[in-house]
């Protein structure tokens, strides 16, 4: 699933592409992928025909498109899901889902291979009424998240590290490869209860937070299975990866080998002797 770095690497591609761009067309394959409030195939399209893209903004997970005409388009890639800039003359590929035909001659296409991807229609004020997006944690990344504020988050919480990290109501954004990269850097093995770790490891987990997920935008995103950029461009920051789906390699910092254990139903890799429990 594209986390945090690889949806901001798509907004970012796409920004200077679409703003002042009208719709002329929709044309939608999977009616299923709309969702409330406005999952009507007909009114959906009748909303958007004729529209322009006013701003592009990144929310946790979630596109933020700004329309002319009052409405926001949100959409959530989840698994497999790619939103690409492509040329209208170009073969239709498999798996594409939606067509937003571009008064540029070229389109955005919503291609989902596995149709998790999750396509909202609402008013500039209703965002409320999508609760996933409504109940999003902080930035990792804003200013609002600091580590004062991380700390007084963590205060006398008893659960597990990882599970909190991935927990998008507590902090937006971060999906298992980032969370098994920041816990390593970190030094903090992702079963560590939360009240067990020490001031200097809450601090650790917050800078690797910060750095590991602006690295992963420096390298515009992690591209293992699916994930390309709003023109089809891989990321490089899988050639950057420290640990995560490195089972049975080496850590580089004490030579022990890594092991994938099960932490709250995810898969995780460590190092045993560096992320040791307390």
């Amino acid at each position: 699933m594209p986390e945090l770095p690889e949806v901001e690497t798509i907004k970012r591609s796409l920004l200077p592409l679409l703003v002042g761009k009208k719709i002329i067309n929709v044309d939608i394959k999977v009616p299923n992928l709309l969702k409330y409030p406005l999952a009507d195939k007909e009114h959906f399209e009748e909303v958007l025909k004729g529209s322009t893209f006013l701003d592009i903004q990144r929310r946790g997970k979630y596109l933020l498109f700004h329309l002319n005409k009052g409405w926001i388009l949100v959409i959530h890639l989840r698994m497999t899901g790619r939103l690409l800039y492509t040329p209208k003359d170009q073969t239709i590929e498999k798996h594409t889902h939606v067509i937003f035909s571009l008064d540029d001659g070229n389109d955005l296409r919503f291609h989902d291979i596995r149709k998790f991807g999750l396509i909202y229609l609402v008013p500039q004020d209703g965002l409320h009424l999508l609760k996933g997006l409504s109940g999003l944690g902080p930035e990792p990344l804003s200013d609002d998240f600091s580590l004062d504020s991380f700390k007084l988050a963590l205060k006398n919480k008893k659960q597990k590290i990882k599970p909190l990290l991935l927990n998008q109501n507590f902090i937006a954004g971060i999906g298992n490869i980032y969370a098994d990269e920041i816990l390593f850097q970190a030094k903090v093995h992702p079963e560590e209860i939360i009240s067990n770790l020490g001031e200097d490891k809450i601090e650790k987990i917050y800078d690797a937070i910060r750095d590991r997920l602006t690295k992963g935008i420096e390298f515009r995103g992690t591209s293992i299975k699916d994930y390309v950029d709003g023109l089809g461009q891989s990321g490089m920051f899988q050639n950057e990866l420290k640990i995560y789906g490195k089972k049975g390699e080496l850590c580089l910092n004490c030579g022990h080998v890594f092991e994938r254990i099960n932490v709250g139903g995810r898969s995780s890799t460590i190092c045993p002797w560096c992320q040791k429990k307390n």
